[in-house]
């Protein structure tokens, strides 16, 4: 835009400008408009996931790390596995359960001898109680054996058959994207330790916090607009889902959930901090296009036209109250001494009001 010819201040402190100058269209007027402007809570929160979206990798037995394929950021599809550990105490269990598994047999037979016997008073009670209880007390502790082994991912069958091993497999339980990663190739784990994190992005959503003041005005299916640090110029709109229930007794807060469309969701990470204003009510004010209201030192200020004459606009600046600017335009508040149909210079006017 070329600068613009202006006229020096006169002792009231009007700005005259030479109506060529707006009839070139570098400079705009306008009148004053009533809009309707959301009422906003403010509040702050996080890019969050559902907890189903989101599993954090364990071991149920310590072990010693044999291979850590995957790195932050990879790709997991649920059942895929993730690493292996390996621990001698491993054979142990197997070897255990084996054992476990042909004394049952024996027991079996045994306890079913037993039961014929009794049945024909061959034998006494008493052997046939001792066999009955033998046989269910190797059943149960056969069955624990088992639970342990299918936990780790040890396929019962082939410690039956012999088929030993020193290693168990992770598997992913759900389809994500790795998010941490806590170990390296030969570390040892304990079953208290955090393998891994993995995180399913299908139904990010805000996490918001409201302030307990604020909580009856929030209602689900109002707009949420949202701001992010890494795009701080660029807002977003979501809708609120669910409101909580219960005010946090120590902050005085209640959770606010917001649901993001699907078609922006890509863009964000979980855990990013959001900055977001949930409209909760529409209010009417007059207004002016955001680019016509000025602020210098804490205070607000228009160029009114007062008059036209010898061919130039002559404008006068005048002290505002902003509200609140939404879409472009600014909300002015005690606007009284105005006439209907007064005019305005909309743009450019920050050319012309000094710091």
């Amino acid at each position: 835009m070329e600068t613009a010819e202006v006229l020096e201040p006169n002792e009231t402190g009007e700005v005259v400008i030479p109506r060529s100058q707006v009839d070139a269209g570098d400079l705009k007027t306008g009148a004053i408009e009533m809009r309707n402007f959301p009422v906003m809570v403010r509040t702050t929160g996080l890019i969050d996931v559902p907890p189903a979206n989101r599993a954090v990798i364990n071991a149920f037995m310590g072990g010693y790390v044999k291979n850590t394929p995957l790195l932050v950021g990879d790709k997991v599809r649920k059942g895929q596995a993730l690493l292996s550990l390996e621990n001698p105490e491993l054979i142990s269990l197997q070897q255990d359960y084996l054992d476990a598994s042909e004394q049952l047999k024996y027991l079996k037979a045994d306890f079913d001898r037993q039961k014929i016997m009794m049945e024909e008073k061959i034998t006494s009670e008493k052997k046939f109680l001792q066999a009955e209880s033998d046989y269910r007390r190797n059943l149960a502790r056969y069955n624990a054996l088992k639970q342990n082994l299918q936990l780790l991912n040890i396929n019962p069958a082939n410690a039956e058959a012999g088929r030993l091993s020193s290693q168990v497999t992770i598997y992913a339980p759900i389809s994500g994207s790795v998010s941490r990663v806590n170990v390296n190739t030969g570390m040892y784990v304990s079953p208290t330790d955090i393998i891994m994190e993995i995180i399913d992005k299908e139904h990010m959503h805000l996490e918001l916090i409201a302030f307990e003041k604020d909580v009856m005005k929030i209602k689900k299916g109002q707009h949420i607009r949202f701001r992010t640090p890494e795009a701080s110029t660029e807002s977003f709109v979501a809708e609120v889902y669910l409101v909580g229930t219960a005010i946090d007794p120590q902050r005085r807060t209640v959770p606010v959930h917001g649901h993001l469309p699907d078609s922006i969701a890509a863009q964000f990470s979980v855990g990013m901090f959001v900055e977001a204003d949930i409209e909760t009510s529409a209010t009417e004010y007059p207004s002016l296009p955001e680019e016509a209201v000025i602020t210098r030192d804490g205070y607000s200020y228009v160029l009114h036209l007062e008059k036209e004459e010898n061919g130039n606009l002559v404008f006068v600046k005048k002290e505002v109250t902003p509200v609140v600017t939404y879409k472009g335009f600014t909300a002015l508040e005690g606007i009284t001494n105005f006439k209907s149909g007064d005019r305005f210079l909309t743009r450019g006017a920050h050319n012309f009001i000094e710091n």
